[in-house]
């Protein structure tokens, strides 16, 4: 049986397990909860009515919150010529081509995010098992991989993230910090929900939200009424 900490079980005291809180009511609890000696994140795990194995089942897309995350972004771009200064003067971390290429393929993954312009695809899909399975992988859809390297490095530095389904059909994102109003906190979870919302798959039957958890880094986990949700 896993020992939980004074603060955890502190934290846990506030929660009803047998509640569905409204997002402004669970945004409340976790902000009563006893201070860790941290900026807690604040994280959403969404269960949501698709079949994962099914390739027109998949959803993945981005969203810019709109109070950002909260987290400074490690972001990576590998370009060439013009475009790495390009890269660099936008705020990346790091650009380059084989250097940087050559370091991803020893296992170096010390970043947030990694964008390719689409000259450099065919190398990096041959990073697949180091970037795959940590969910690194440029890719169109969540506009990693562009020529316009300098947007795309600006977006993810001001707060635009990516959302993807997982093997168990649940989305699992930040939303921001604990120190965020709870204002913002909310507004953030919803621009995320309605984000995800509008990236349903046409194949998917039945209810598409099935149930939603708010925590933060060092709390317990509070379920959300779906049916209280208002998402534009």
């Amino acid at each position: 049986m896993t020992k939980r900490s004074k603060r955890y079980r502190e934290a846990a005291k506030l929660v009803n397990p047998e509640k569905s809180y409204t997002l402004p009511e669970a945004v409340e609890v976790l902000k009563k909860a006893p201070p860790a000696k941290f900026d807690e994140t604040v994280e959403i795990a969404l269960k949501i009515g698709v079949d994962p194995k099914k390739s027109d089942q998949q959803v993945r897309s981005t969203v810019f919150l709109p109070h950002g995350s909260g987290k400074t972004m490690r972001v990576v771009a590998l370009a060439k010529g013009d475009k790495v200064k390009e890269a660099l003067d936008a705020g990346a971390d790091e650009a380059g081509d084989q250097e940087l290429l050559d370091k991803i393929k020893g296992g170096w993954t010390d970043f947030d995010a990694l964008i390719a312009t689409p000259d450099m695809m065919r190398e990096v899909g041959k990073l697949g098992k180091v970037l795959g399975p940590r969910g690194l992988m440029p890719t169109p859809k969540a506009g990693t991989v562009t020529t316009d390297i300098k947007k795309a490095v600006e977006d993810l530095k001001k707060g635009k993230i990516e959302f993807k389904v997982d093997k168990n059909s649940v989305i699992n994102s930040l939303v921001g910090k604990l120190s965020f109003t709870k204002e913002h906190l909310v507004e953030n979870i919803e621009a995320l929900l309605s984000a995800i919302s509008k990236a349903k798959p046409s194949t998917a039957k039945g209810q598409y939200l099935c149930s939603l958890f708010l925590s933060s880094t060092m709390g317990a986990g509070l379920k959300i009424d779906i049916n209280s949700l208002a998402l534009s």
